[in-house]
């Protein structure tokens, strides 16, 4: 089981905190560093000091660490023209070493839209499809060869389909709620599937039906890895637990119902339970960036006995 540590910037940090927060995640052997993909705070966050843009921050990141896994839950593909997107991963990735991973979904905070004046289009899901098949044409193509693509909504002609990245294939992830459109782009595109902020129950009809639409386009359903991401509020007493909610705004009980919450044993064994549905990977939604003793603890004590 690796565990990843998701960040949500967009409530408050800036690069030097994201900065601070990736190097642990390196030193305490965690497996990436994961961050949101969002230019406005939700909820009853400041937000202070702003918005980073997501694969700026991962590009000073590429070059600050030297092992982690690197990538976005997920990209909003309102942000970014697909080919623009290609080159900007490419380019991250070189920079990496080939440590990048791309996850790219539909976009679906208007107002965030609104704020910074971003189109958000009705057909936002069939704009998705057609974004996957440039992204990942685009870097399939030959040196020496071009691509094209006539869409509904993208339209690239002979295009040198440069840069590659450092790896062979870089991972691409999909993930939702969704019951059918969902899953047959992930079976389609996708090197991973995610369900994000769902039950046992709910991940595990969702696994099938993606593994079920990866055989149908003529994959193995273990061709993809499975993952899930949660919030994540541990405590070595309940004491540091309810301090740990409180940081957060959030309620233990809703917690442990809805996240990984509790002493270090509690979260070992939800996870095993996420583990014996088909999940592979957790991405740790870690929200109070500035407690790097939460992390300390996790590694010392939940990820120890995962290994």
């Amino acid at each position: 089981m690796d565990l990843r540590i998701f960040t949500e910037p967009q409530q408050g940090a800036t690069y030097d905190t994201l900065l601070s927060v990736a190097k642990a995640t390196e030193d305490l052997g965690f497996d990436a560093f994961f961050r949101s993909d969002h230019y406005l705070r939700m909820g009853s966050a400041d937000g202070l000091p702003g918005p980073t843009d997501a694969w700026i921050t991962l590009a000073g990141l590429a070059r600050e660490t030297k092992r982690i896994r690197l990538g976005t839950l997920m990209t909003a593909g309102t942000f970014r023209l697909p080919g623009v997107l290609a080159i900007q991963v490419a380019q991250v990735d070189q920079m990496s070493g080939g440590r990048v991973e791309l996850g790219l979904g539909a976009g679906w905070f208007e107002e965030e839209h609104k704020a910074y004046g971003i189109p958000f289009p009705k057909e936002k899901f069939a704009r998705l499809e057609e974004q996957l098949a440039i992204v990942t044409g685009l870097w399939a193509t030959e040196v020496g060869k071009t691509f094209s693509y006539e869409g509904d909504y993208y339209q690239l002609t002979d295009s040198p389909a440069l840069p590659k990245p450092a790896q062979a294939k870089v991972p691409v992830l999909i993930g939702g709620h969704g019951a059918s459109r969902t899953p047959r782009l992930a079976g389609q595109y996708a090197d991973e599937f995610n369900m994000p902020f769902a039950s046992i129950e709910d991940s595990e009809r969702q696994f099938g039906r993606v593994r079920a639409a990866a055989e149908e386009a003529g994959r193995r359903g273990d061709d993809l890895v499975y993952s899930n991401a949660l919030v994540v509020c541990v405590g070595r007493d309940d004491a540091e637990v309810a301090r740990r909610a409180a940081a957060i705004g959030r309620e233990v009980d809703e917690l442990k119902t809805n996240g990984l919450a509790g002493s270090p044993a509690e979260v070992v064994d939800k996870i095993g339970r996420y583990q014996a549905v088909g999940s592979q990977r957790i991405y740790l939604q870690v929200l109070d960036l500035d407690d790097l003793d939460h992390l300390e603890l996790i590694s010392a004590q939940v990820q120890s006995h995962l290994s």
